[in-house]
């Protein structure tokens, strides 16, 4: 009993070393397959979109354009420049309670010419919680509250009674308050829930594969 348990445990160990001495090497390979004169993957920077993007009006399949807002070098000390031009399109607009926009990177810049760009947004800075981002790097808009959307029907009711009482009296106004209550949780429910990226929106985003830079 105690020979088979000896033997299990030197067995557990010599797989363990095996394990990690692969694991090391593995690791040494990813890092030996960058070339010097790429960006290596994993990679995350500030880009600014140049367009506005919203939810109402965009479609999947619509092209935007952004511009790198901060530099990145690559090993060999070659410099993609703040300012250079991004080209990318919408891949997917989703509606509803909590509308979404992902979005797809195309190329790039260089100096030396235009480069594919494989990257996930994984950032929204300076946002300050009304957009987040999910795991697929798809960019949302948090829901109103209750307390915003009672709001917006209080004031559409009071604007709703306002106009009632002027065209018909008190019977009017009272059909008024509902119409215009009505209207403004619909308002309220509309704007709340669009997504909407200015012009100059800053984006984080995470190479998912090495940026090589085009051979001279």
């Amino acid at each position: 009993m105690f020979f088979a348990r000896a033997t299990f445990l030197r067995f557990a160990c010599y797989v363990s070393v095996v394990s990690s001495i692969f694991a090391i090497r593995a690791l040494s390979q990813d890092v030996a397959s960058v070339p010097p004169s790429a960006i290596p993957q994993g990679t995350t920077c500030l880009i600014q979109v140049t367009d506005r993007l919203d939810t109402h009006t965009a479609r999947a399949g619509d092209p935007f354009q952004a511009r790198l807002a901060e530099p990145v070098t690559t090993a060999d000390g070659e410099t993609i420049e703040a300012g250079s031009k991004i080209h990318g399109h919408i891949s997917a607009v989703e509606l509803g309670l909590r509308r979404r926009l992902l979005l797809s990177f195309d190329e790039i810049q260089t100096a030396r010419g235009w480069v594919p760009l494989l990257a996930t947004v994984t950032g929204v800075p300076g946002e300050h919680g009304l957009s987040r981002v999910g795991d697929e790097g798809e960019i949302s808009r948090k829901a109103m509250t209750k307390e915003e959307i009672a709001e917006a029907v209080v004031v559409g009711a009071g604007e709703g009674a306002m106009q009632g009482e002027k065209n018909g009296g008190k019977r009017g106004a009272a059909v008024g308050a509902g119409e215009g209550a009505a209207d403004g949780a619909l308002t309220a429910f509309e704007s709340g829930h669009d997504l909407v990226l200015e012009k100059g929106t800053a984006l984080e985003i995470r190479l998912d594969r090495n940026l090589s830079m085009p051979t001279r």
